[in-house]
This record gives C-alpha cells, sequence and structure tokens, in this order.
C-alpha cells in the first residue's frame, strides 16, 4: 500500500492496540500485510469453488506466531468480499468437533454468534440473514396472495433432503410469524434454536414445536444445512473458519482425542468426495497438531493417507493443491516491509510524521538477529510487539533517541505453550504478558 495513503484514525487506533496486545486486529489487515501471494492466491480459488456450488477444505499449519491467525482472518475478509457468508471460532476445551457432554453443541453455538457477512463483519449477523430471508418472503407472499407459511415452504423446499431440514423450515415459519406479528419472544425463541442454545427436545418442542434440536450428534449436519441456507438466502455459500485445532491434539483421552479426528475425516471424505456443497473449511493448527505419530491428525491412519503430502514438492518446489496448506516463513525482506507498514500506520499514512527514519529498522531487525537468531522473521509475533512498543516509546517521548531505545529492546521467543508468561519487550521489568496460541502472526498476503 502507497505511503501516501491516509488510515482512519479508528483503524490506525484497533492495530496499534492488538498489535501492542500480541494479537490479529479485526480491521485495517491491508495496512499491513505483506508476501504469501501463492497462498492467497490458492484459496482465493477455493472460495470461488464454494460460491459456485462446491466446497473445500483447507489446513493451515504453521508454528506458534508463523501467522496463521491473520492468514486465516485475512482469508475470512476476502470471503466476506466475495459475499460468502463465514462462521468462525477457536477451539477449546469445552468447545470440539466431537462430544457427548454438550461440547460440540458449544462450538456450534460459538460459530453461529461468530457468523458475519460483508455488512456485519464483525459477527452477529444471523438475526439479520434471517430477518432479510422472512421479509422478502412476506413480500412475495403479499404480491403472490398466498400463505407465507406456503412460501416460506416453497423457498426451502430444498433443504428437505437434509437433516432436519423440516424442523428448520418449521422455526423459520415461527419466526415468520412472530416477525408479521411483531413478537420480539416469537423471533427469540427461534433465533434460540438456530443458535443451538436450546439443551433439551423438551423445552424446544414446548416454545416451536419442533422435535429435534441441534445437538453435539449433528454438528456437522447443521453446518451442511445452514450452508444450504446462506444460498437461498441470496450469498455465496458458508466458509467455517476454525482456530486453534490444537486443543484436539492436547485432549489426554485417547478416545476422545480419536471421535473428534473421525469427525474431521467424515468431512474431509464428503468435502473430497463432492458430498458437500457451498461449503468450505479453514482449521488452523500447529506442526504438532498434524504429524505427531501418536496424538496429532498422522496418528489417525486413515487422516495420514488423506493429508500426506506430495513428497515431490522439494528443491524449493511448493505445491499448494492439497488439503495441507504450510505457511512458509518470512524472508528478512518481508519482515523489513512489515516494520515499515507498522511504522506507516503510527504516523496515519503521513511519512511527515514517522517516528524513525529506514535506519532504524535496520539497525532493529540486525538487533533481534543478534538476540534470537532467524527466530525473529520465522515466528516475529514477539519482534512486531517489540517494534511497536519502541513506536509508542517514541510517540510519547519526543525527545527520546531511537538508537538507545533500539540497543535497550528485549526480544524473546514464541513460546510453544498456550497461557505461559513472556517479559514483554520494552516493558517495565517484571512485566508479563499471557500469551494465547496464535493470537498475533507474520503477516503475509
Amino acid at each position: 500500500m502507497p505511503d501516501s495513503t491516509p488510515i482512519k484514525p479508528r483503524e490506525r487506533d484497533v492495530i496499534v492496540q492488538a498489535l501492542r496486545a500480541g494479537v490479529v486486529p479485526k480491521l485495517g489487515l491491508q495496512h499491513i500485510q505483506v508476501g504469501r501471494a501463492p497462498e492467497v492466491e490458492e484459496l482465493i480459488k477455493d472460495i470461488g469453488r464454494i460460491a459456485d456450488g462446491g466446497a473445500g477444505i483447507r489446513f493451515v499449519i504453521g508454528d506458534y506466531g508463523a501467522g496463521k491467525t491473520f492468514f486465516m482472518n485475512l482469508i475470512r475478509l476476502v470471503a466476506l468480499e466475495r459475499k460468502v457468508v463465514v462462521m468462525s471460532a477457536d477451539l477449546a476445551p469445552s468447545r470440539r468437533l466431537h462430544a457427548t457432554d454438550g461440547q460440540a453443541r458449544s462450538l456450534f453455538n460459538e460459530l453461529t454468534r461468530n457468523l458475519s457477512t460483508r455488512t456485519r463483519p464483525d459477527g452477529g449477523a444471523l438475526a439479520s440473514i434471517v430477518e432479510r430471508f422472512v421479509g422478502d418472503a412476506l413480500q412475495e407472499a403479499k404480491k403472490s396472495n398466498v400463505k407465507v407459511e406456503d412460501e416460506i415452504q416453497r423457498r426451502l423446499a430444498p433443504l428437505q433432503d437434509l437433516v432436519s431440514g423440516f424442523d428448520f423450515a418449521t422455526v423459520l415459519q415461527h419466526y415468520c410469524r412472530a416477525y408479521d406479528e411483531g413478537s420480539e419472544e416469537g423471533k427469540t425463541a427461534a433465533l434460540r434454536w438456530l443458535r443451538a442454545e436450546y439443551g433439551t427436545r423438551t423445552e424446544a418442542k414446548a416454545a416451536l414445536g419442533v422435535r429435534e434440536i441441534i445437538d453435539d450428534g449433528r454438528f456437522y449436519d447443521y453446518l451442511k444445512l445452514y450452508a444450504a441456507f446462506m444460498r437461498l438466502a441470496g450469498y455465496g455459500g458458508l466458509l467455517v473458519v476454525l482456530d486453534e485445532m490444537v486443543n484436539l491434539y492436547k485432549l489426554t483421552n485417547s478416545a476422545s482425542r480419536s471421535a473428534n479426528y473421525e469427525q474431521i475425516l467424515r468431512i474431509l471424505n464428503d468435502v473430497l468426495q463432492g458430498g458437500a456443497a457451498g461449503i468450505g473449511f479453514l482449521m488452523g493448527g500447529t506442526p504438532e497438531f498434524l504429524m505427531d505419530p501418536r496424538r496429532g491428525l498422522y496418528s489417525y491412519s486413515a487422516l495420514q493417507s488423506r493429508l500426506a503430502e506430495n513428497r515431490f514438492a522439494q528443491n524449493g518446489l511448493v505445491d499448494l493443491s492439497g488439503p495441507v496448506l504450510r505457511l512458509q516463513n518470512l524472508t528478512q525482506e518481508d519482515l523489513f516491509v512489515l516494520l515499515r507498514n507498522i511504522r506507516n500506520v503510527f504516523a496515519a499514512g503521513d511519512a511527515s510524521r514517522y517516528l524513525v527514519p529506514d535506519a532504524a529498522l535496520t539497525a532493529f531487525m540486525s538487533h533481534c538477529s543478534k538476540k534470537i537468531g532467524d527466530a525473529y522473521f520465522r515466528t516475529p509475533r514477539n519482534t512486531v510487539t517489540a517494534f511497536v512498543n519502541l513506536l509508542s516509546v517514541l510517540e510519547q517521548n519526543p525527545g527520546a533517541k531511537w538508537q538507545e531505545l533500539v540497543d535497550a529492546a528485549d526480544i524473546s521467543t514464541a513460546v510453544p505453550e498456550d497461557g505461559e508468561p513472556l517479559v514483554t519487550p520494552m516493558a517495565a521489568p517484571g512485566a508479563e504478558v499471557k500469551v494465547n496460541g496464535d493470537q498475533l502472526t507474520a503477516f503475509k498476503l
């Protein structure tokens, strides 16, 4: 992006605050992205395939701090621009793909709460999508002089062949009646069902007259149902973004871990064999999650055979056609551009307000190299945080010399375990920061 392009104050503040905290900003990614053009182009093809009624699945693999969360968030924004609806969530001990105690239902609930569209990129778009669909059905019913229930039934006829398609149509009919009558209670009851908030069938039947609920056993079936509905509602399809897949690797119970891997295998087979339509999956995990022979995906023989990478992609060649997408390391040139972009963000796009010259960027990179070696560009989360803190000190202390601050910068390598403390670069002695998985990353586009 040209340095002369102004940056909105809100975007500038969001980016700076996020980078200081070690997380990926939700706004303004275009101002800091660098590199990884081949990977992005390949994922854009996947999004096009989803919008054309196909399906896709990718496992984004990289070390802690290597760029998984940033990369997937970038693809998420691209999907929204292509009118593809996006569901996103981080896996956790209480949120899994398969469970018997409500963890899968909890994950589905989180996905629906984070459901996003181009006009609602921050999540919470489910109600607006349903209201848009129901509103169009009401107008068409009045225009054609037919019952609105009949119109909704006609529009949702393609869902009848899917699991719980009839109950899904019944819930939308209930929402439509409540919408027409101005009943907020009725609309809330329907949205609760759609967000998997009913824990028992009895409760759902009393509120809506349906016999089924979204439970642990039908997690993937309902995702496919949602994908079909999004297309009927006028969108291009559905992209499901699941981060922190390493939480499945961390499951100590082998039966639970195998059940979750079996769910992944089911999704993978369905997508690769053409059994899914208008839906894509983006799953982020560490190399251990993929390759560990005892607890990773490769420990499940059927998954290992399907996820085996192209052994001919050697000698500097890269194969991006398979389900596994390994994020390549940043180059030193990439990191220089990234630091320059961060400097530009601090100045809100005004070159006359730069806090440091190009020489400071080179000196800072040299200092990082001496402190932690090539880890500063392979997993540059803490390098970026240190540079942001350096600029923050200069911004608040105009008389400070950048040369002295660069020499004093304390750079740490990424921590491979969630929640372990790190000394914050450029922070006061004894200050600590909690690292949560892969929340900040190498910025490559």
